[in-house]
């Protein structure tokens, strides 16, 4: 199948018609499609002057110098401002009625697993059933639940999507409901550890979602947001602290917090800690928490390889409860998947066509490297497609803004890279594209698990161009089934012209390169990815 698909992509390159030579290109100058009607114009004045917040990323950084306006006013610029005034919910305590029965559940399946099949605290439990709306387990938690409330450790194999950070949660909030006070303000009763900001951010919001009528403080700490602050919420009294490693290290060389009251340590997406380097800080971390005997240790990890499980044997108590999910639940029921055979000058066509005749309602859209990320964010806004973009170069409060302006469905589409888009856990999120395949298999998983989450459908559209088909075996491989690849009709690869002629890109793309005397040279990160693209170039 591999190689009929690189076949059928060399004879693409003679047999297709450029898209200008093509004499189906449709009229959009008298029509608008659901992006340029929706409310992503820029902000007008009145919002910003009513706006709390005065900083410099109330308007977007990426906006080109004012130039003299010599286009009509069709061709006015309507680009996406992350809100100024969109800060983070809080989720204010409640108080667990007296009277609150347990509701029961009929299941749609007998191998169905129901929360209320295990002994869960009634306060969790409500927050579960009535305000999440949760109905009944997923595999790993179905799988994990009765080990972590028999308070034994474990490493658990589990992808992104797959409900393992209810897993951890719900052990936390049963340990912490039997305890007895009797630590200090500055010791945390669990710690979770994360290894992006973004992931660390979702975590601690689903843990507050979750202890609604509990009395469990939960703290958020990570770089990239006031120092001061975090110290202060540390030392005002936290039970659950979920951390990047780097910021928790700060703090604990400064004596602000202390570990050794601890009961429950979480290491989440421990091959993304490996692969990124964290280990080292992770051990350091571990050797200030109490000896693995006094304390419940829970490991999550897309891949259970001999690396992970060598650290879950130095930090975990003998015999550790180990799962794996079963290959058929890699990834999540409810993903439509397609891959696209194609050349890179026919993706950005075939994402235009999908985004405008499909029912686009939140959209990621992943690319490999963070100049690619700024230069789709550019063409987009080319086709009055506002979107946010989501890579190392954006500020980390410009990124929280545009996270959360995504949740909440001010924002439709984000561009991002695979290690921005972490802690992407948004219910809802209708279509993933892998504009650039990924150049590891796992990472195919992690980003079409940001779809058809909490049970709901989802679509997947990948594109196997020249320069990113070579991992298509290895995925199918991992996933252990072949991709269902296609190819796009003829009017999706019509390349409409653009709306937008005073938004112009400005960076060059592999997939899409710039010509003329402004061409820049690839850098020197970009050294390793040439032999990718080259016979792009060569073209």
């Amino acid at each position: 199948m591999f190689s009929s698909l690189l076949t059928h992509i060399s004879t693409l390159f003679k047999s297709k018609p450029t898209s200008q030579q093509s004499n189906k290109t449709p009229n959009r100058s008298t029509s608008k499609t659901k992006f340029e009607k929706s409310n992503y114009s820029s902000r007008t004045s009145s919002s910003k002057e009513s706006s709390p917040r005065t900083d410099e990323f109330t308007s977007s950084t990426h906006s080109p110098k004012k130039k003299p306006n010599n286009h009509s006013k069709s061709s006015v610029r309507t680009e996406y401002t992350p809100s100024a005034a969109s800060p983070p919910p809080v989720y204010k305590k409640k108080k667990m009625p007296t009277d609150w029965e347990i509701p029961k559940f009929s299941r749609e399946a007998a191998e169905d697993h129901l929360f209320q099949d295990y002994d869960l605290a009634p306060q969790v439990l409500k927050a579960l059933l009535e305000d999440l709306k949760f109905k009944k387990c997923s595999p790993i938690q179905a799988l994990a639940i009765p080990p972590i409330l028999d308070n034994k450790d474990l490493a658990g194999k589990a992808q992104t999507g797959t409900g393992k950070t209810a897993v951890f949660i719900i052990a936390v909030l049963q340990a912490y409901l039997k305890e007895q006070p009797k630590r200090q303000l500055n010791q945390p009763f669990a710690l979770a550890i994360a290894p992006t900001r973004e992931l660390a951010m979702q975590i601690a919001r689903d843990a507050e979602s979750m202890s609604l009528y509990t009395n469990l403080r939960t703290v958020a700490v990570y770089g990239g947001m006031d120092y001061n602050r975090q110290r202060t919420l540390l030392q005002s009294g936290c039970d659950f602290v979920v951390a990047t490693p780097g910021r928790l290290i700060d703090y604990l060389h400064q004596n602000v917090l202390d570990l050794s009251a601890m009961k429950i340590m979480i290491i989440d997406e421990a091959d993304r800690m490996l692969d990124m380097g964290f280990i080292p800080d992770v051990k350091r971390i571990m050797s200030m928490t109490p000896k693995p005997e006094n304390r419940q240790t829970m490991l999550f990890s897309a891949t259970l390889s001999h690396d992970i499980m060598n650290l879950a044997s130095r930090w975990m108590r003998s015999n550790p409860t180990i799962l794996e999910v079963e290959p058929e639940h890699i990834l999540a029921e409810g993903i439509n998947e397609t891959i696209y055979a194609c050349t890179s000058h026919e993706k950005f066509p075939i994402l235009l066509w999908t985004l405008k005749n499909e029912d686009c309602e939140r959209v990621i859209i992943f690319r490999n490297r963070r100049r690619d990320v700024e230069y789709l964010h550019d063409k987009l806004q080319q086709y009055d497609i506002p979107n946010g973009m989501l890579s190392g170069d954006v500020d980390q409060k410009k990124r929280m803004r545009i996270l959360e302006d995504f949740r909440n469905g001010t924002l439709k589409i984000i561009v991002a890279t695979d290690v921005a888009a972490r802690g992407i856990h948004v219910d809802n999120v209708t279509h993933v594209f892998n504009y650039d395949l990924p150049y590891e298999a796992n990472d195919y998983v992690h980003r079409v698990g940001r779809t058809a989450r909490a049970g709901h459908k989802g679509r997947a559209i990948s594109f196997a161009s020249e320069d990113c088909a070579f991992i298509i075996p290895d995925i199918e491989e991992f996933i252990e089934r072949p991709l269902p690849i296609t190819q796009a009709t003829d009017e999706m690869l019509v390349l409409p012209k653009p709306t937008n002629a005073f938004h112009s890109s400005k960076r060059p793309s592999t997939s899409a390169p710039a010509r003329g005397k402004n061409n820049s040279r690839p850098s020197s990160r970009d050294n390793s990815n040439r032999s990718r693209s080259s016979f792009s170039h060569q073209r």
